[in-house]
Formats: C-alpha cells, structure tokens, sequence
C-alpha cells in the first residue's frame, strides 16, 4: 500500500522563542536550524525577517537547508496594496521559498483588534497571498483564532480560509491559538473544512497547549484529514507551548495506524538522533531537561519498582511501549527504597559492577538504600551516589582523600559604590597522600557579584586535590536542587547536584542534613568521588 505524505512544520525559531525567558542568537538559531534539518523535517520557520534584528540577521546567513525554509509576516494592513506593503516586503525580501502569513479568521478580532470590515480583512488575505504567489514562492496561510473563530461564526471562518484557498496558498493552516480547543472538537471542525470544499492535502493544524492537549488535537486533525503538522523541539511556545514535535515525531513514525499509513520525511537516523536534538535545545536555553518528556526524558524509560525492573530483565517489552534505542534513549532502573535484587544487580551491571547473586553485600546495600532514604535521600535521583554507596560496601572504593574540615562564611559589607553587598567565603582542608591542603576561595563571578557558600565551597574543594587535581579540572556545578523533607524546627534538608565534565557526562549526586550547607558539602564530594572513581584516578 503506497503510503500517504504527510508533512512536518517546525516552528521552533519563530513561535518557539515566543516563550517566557526565551531569546535565541543567531548562532544559535543557525544550530538548530542545523539540528532540525538533521532530523528530517520539511519545513523550518526561521522568525519573522524585519520584526528584530537577530531574525533579520538569520535570513541574511540562513544556511542551505533540505527542508523548505520559510520566513514569517503578516498579511498586508488595509488601506494599501501588498505590493507597497513595506512589512510585507520585509518578510518577502528574506528571499525563503516559502512564506507563511498569519491573518484574521475570527469576525470579533476582525472588528475589534483590526478595527477594519470583514470584507477589508477577506480582501487583505486575498491580495497578500495573491502577491506572493506573483512571486513564485510557495505560499501558507496561518488562519489565527480559527477553532474559536468557527465555534462563533462558522460562515465568516470558512470565507477567511476559502479567500487564501482561491488565491492560491499550498497550506490553510488552522490555528488553535488560544489553546482551548479539546481533540474533538478539533477532528469534527476540520473534517467540517473538507467537507466545504478544501482538500485536506492542503491543510495543517497548529495548535498550543493550554489543555494539555496539543499533541492529541494534533493527531485528531490528521485523522480526520489534515496533512501538516505545525509545531516546536520540546513543545516550545507562548505560554503553555504549541504541540511538541519530539513526541509528535516518534508516535507518527512508530504507533499504528500513522505508521503504516503515512510517510514523514524522518526516517531512522533522524529518529535515534531526537533524544540528543531535544537535549541540546535544553543546553542553548540552560534548562534542566524535563525527565518525564515522552520518548526523549531521562525517566521515559526509568524502572524504579522492584516488580517492574525484574520483569523488565527477562523481556523489557513488559514494561516499555517501545524500545528507548529507537529515539536515542536508553533504559535505566534506578535504585530506591521500592527496589529488589533484580534492580540492584541491573544498576550495578550499568555502573561496571559484576555481582554474583549470592554476594553477601547485595543485602547490606539494599538495607542502606532504605534505611538512607527514609532519612531523607533519593537514589533514584542521584545515581552516582548510589554507585560510590555500593563500591564502598563491596570494598571497591579508593579514600582518593581526606576531609579533615572546612568552614563558610558570609559577610555582607559596602561595595565601593556604597551599596551592601554579600560575599560568602570557605575555607576547605583536604588529605591528600598523608599531606594537608588548605583551600580558600571566594563565591564571587565577574561581574563582582556574590554566587553563594555553595559555589564558594564548590570552588575550595576543587582547588588543590594535589595528585587528583588534573581529573576534576573539567568538572563543573551545572544544576542545584534543594527540597525540605520535612517541615518545622526539626526540618530536613535534602540536595541533589547534577554535575557535568569536558566528556559530556553528567551525574547527579545527593547529601542530607539539617543544615543545607552539610547536605551541600555532601552531594559535592560524592560528585568529585564518582570523577575520580570514572576515570580510574585511584
């Protein structure tokens, strides 16, 4: 059976850097673009060219790309034609084989927001489409506020859709832009718009995720008979994001019936590279990714329950709907207070630690697994202090050094500008081959501005390991996380530290204590120790 196309949208560089807290550079769009491309999508929106400087600037060293790059404007403003349009001809100047313009669908912002007649909008979405089709380039028409537009004025809706349709845009893409449309609702409008007489090979969907339902209103509009996809890397966008294309992209391209009925232009090079794809979107936005994102997060295939994990040796299909290597992924059974025989000796396996069943430190790690997170700790978090806890029972841990004691402390004292200012200082005092290092160091970053006694610790304690110094050079702080346990006078204070070094591992380590700058000190030996431990420094 010859499979049906259906294409991919990626809106990443435009819509995507709607998000709170989000502004891409340059480079950086010129990195994704790069990335995506990669993975296999057909069609990259780069920004809106003359809207900022920085999408300008992309469209003037945008790279050769195989997908369609398409630059991003709105239909031209009444009162004048498209071609004397100057943000029309902005965006068409970009030089893309594809433009996507977004214009009114809904009669209340037609009247209300635009303060222009229905017929004056029907009339700007018909000439600006008209214009860039005069221009040989392929043209797509973002109908915004359309599912709300339809549930008002289902008449109006289908006009402002058929007036792009009748000037020739490739693409009427119907856009839920508040993010309230429900699934389906979403597959009853949409098979509505074919049934007036646009063909669903020349419809897509974009939809956001005020309900949690992006990617689900999404896959409705294709079932019903749409055939683009618009959406965002790790479901980027205006406030609760647009539909995230790194779940979108595995359940066409692994789940029936999309399967088996559609071709996407990823194929399987560019699936096994999505996990990584998304990662880095996290590195250039300095995010912590999301472990429980679909497909692609770091527990997406974690097993933590004994029961689960020991079903998963036998055949991992038990308890994973797919297996993880097909998107990058890999599967992880963490250690906790939930945990038989059948995880430890899988995460031991993992960590290079071969252990006979019968291995009389099997019993002892499992007892202080739990005995340590009913005191507060997470090993299911924190992995690689779970490692340095099962090399210590099993005589496997080199002493690397010796703390023999340190001090923090935080001063708050006038700049020379007048102002008060606070500096955290400690002191560290290692052991290292019998002889004492004393470490100060100052919490302090280039711009004169205190980092806390976590990072002035941090700092001391990676001063001078004498021998070892060389090992831990590349290390570095790169997420801190802190949660009370338990509340009131006698509060618990847990931290867990993911640390990362030049060889792109990270780690994530954890200390309990009462007072956060012991759990600190904790969590950031374990993550020198498990350095040393990984690159045989013993």
């Amino acid at each position: 059976m010859t499979r049906e196309k259906l294409y991919l949208y990626d809106t990443t560089l435009r819509d995507g850097q709607q998000t709170q807290g989000v502004q891409f550079s340059t480079d950086e769009k010129l990195r994704i673009t790069a990335a995506l491309d990669e993975l296999g999508v057909d069609y990259i929106e780069g920004g809106w060219p003359g809207a900022n400087p920085t999408d300008s600037a992309f469209f003037d060293t945008a790279p050769k790309t195989r997908a369609q790059m398409t630059a991003f404007g709105m239909t031209k403003r009444a009162g004048r034609s498209a071609e004397n349009d100057d943000v029309l001809a902005a965006v068409l100047n970009a030089g893309t084989g594809a433009v996507c313009l977004v214009g009114k669908s809904h009669d209340f912002h037609v009247t209300k927001a635009l303060g222009i007649t229905l017929e004056e909008n029907l009339e700007n979405i018909r000439a600006s489409i008209a214009h860039i089709r005069a221009q040989k380039r392929e043209a797509l028409f973002d109908a915004e506020h359309f599912f709300d537009g339809y549930k008002a004025n289902p008449d109006y809706a289908l006009a402002a859709l058929k007036a792009a349709y009748e000037a020739d845009a490739r693409w009427i893409v119907l856009c839920d832009t508040n993010g309230g449309t429900l699934p389906q609702e979403v597959g009853q409008i949409v098979h509505d718009v074919i049934a007036s007489g646009i063909p669903g090979d020349r419809l897509g969907i974009h939809t956001h995720n005020d309900t949690e339902n992006a990617v689900a209103c999404s896959l409705a509009a294709v079932d019903a008979g749409a055939r683009q996809i618009q959406g965002t890397l790790n479901g980027l966008g205006e406030r609760c994001g647009n539909a995230n294309l790194t779940t979108l992209i595995p359940t066409l391209l692994l789940k029936e019936p999309y399967a088996s009925t559609f071709e996407v232009g990823v194929n399987q090079d560019g699936l096994e590279s999505l996990t990584r794809i998304s990662r880095m979107l996290d590195e250039i936005l300095n995010r912590v990714p999301m472990k429980q994102a679909p497909y692609v997060g770091a527990s997406a295939f974690a097993h933590k329950a004994g029961l689960h994990a020991s079903a998963i040796l036998k055949d991992p299909s038990t308890y994973e709907h797919i297996d993880p290597s097909l998107v990058g992924n890999r599967r992880i059974v963490p250690m906790s207070n939930q945990a038989g025989q059948s995880n430890l000796r899988k995460r031991l396996a993992e960590a290079g630690l071969e252990v006979p069943k019968d291995h009389p430190a099997l019993g002892l790690i499992l007892d202080q697994v739990k005995e340590r997170e009913a005191l507060g700790y997470s090993y299911d978090t924190a992995q690689a202090s779970f490692e340095l806890l099962a090399r210590e029972a099993l005589g496997q841990l080199p002493e690397f050094f010796e703390v023999k004691r340190y001090r923090v402390t935080i001063e708050r004292r006038k700049n020379k500008y007048n102002q008060m200012v606070s500096l955290s200082e400690a002191v560290v005092v290692v052991k290292v081959d019998g002889v004492k290092k004393l470490s100060v160091s100052e919490s302090m970053d280039e711009n004169g501005s205190d980092r806390g006694p976590v990072n002035a610790l941090a700092r001391a304690l990676a001063k001078d390991l004498g021998r070892y110094q060389s090992v831990i050079d590349d290390m570095r702080l790169v997420d801190f996380k802190v949660r009370i346990t338990q509340g009131g006078t006698e509060a618990v204070t847990r931290v867990i530290i993911d640390s990362e070094d030049g060889q792109g591992r990270r780690w994530a380590t954890v200390g309990v204590s009462a007072n956060i700058v012991d759990a600190s000190f904790e969590a950031l030996l374990d993550a020198v120790r498990w350095k040393l431990v990984r690159d045989g420094a013993a």
